[in-house]
């Protein structure tokens, strides 16, 4: 999504440039092919959310070790610190998200009459201005938690328990 602006003039020289006029008389935008399907990231963040759901049901099983008699107790470890970082840099991101902001509450016009819209918002757009930061650490932590947990359940790596 970020790298848009610079394959719209690469591949479809849209806007060509400065200087430089368009290559065609009307301006077509996003709402023809190709280009139309940059919006599908809209619709695929509504799944997103739901993934965030998941991974925090996961992160906080992580937390909860099996006690040896055949229940369970609560513990911290590497594993369970490093699937709380994960979904927390995920949910940054999603909940950053330019769409999420528009969804709680940037189509509104005033924010006087519902004053819900505008705390979620404000939210939002705290999360938005650094959605980029969000997405490079996500992409780290996602990579990392998966070779991490694949690892650990091979047998390759040991969870380390902090306690």
């Amino acid at each position: 999504y970020y790298y848009r602006g610079s394959y719209y003039k690469a591949f479809w020289a849209d806007p060509p440039g400065c200087s430089v006029g368009e290559p065609r008389n009307t301006y077509l935008g996003e709402r023809y092919f190709p280009l139309i399907l940059q919006n599908v990231h809209r619709y695929f963040m509504a799944i997103a959310v739901v993934f965030v759901f998941l991974l925090s049901y996961d992160a906080w099983k992580a937390f909860w070790f099996d006690n040896g008699v055949g229940g369970t107790s609560f513990g911290v470890g590497l594993g369970s610190l490093l699937l709380t970082v994960n979904v927390i840099s995920l949910a940054g991101y999603t909940f950053g998200c330019h769409s999420m902001r528009h969804l709680v509450g940037g189509w509104r016009d005033q924010f006087s009459k519902k004053p819900g819209f505008k705390i979620s918002y404000d939210c939002a757009s705290c999360l938005n201005r650094g959605h980029h930061r969000w997405a490079w650490i996500s992409l780290f932590t996602v990579a990392f938690s998966d070779i991490y947990i694949r690892l650990c359940s091979m047998g390759t790596w040991t969870d380390f328990r902090i306690f």
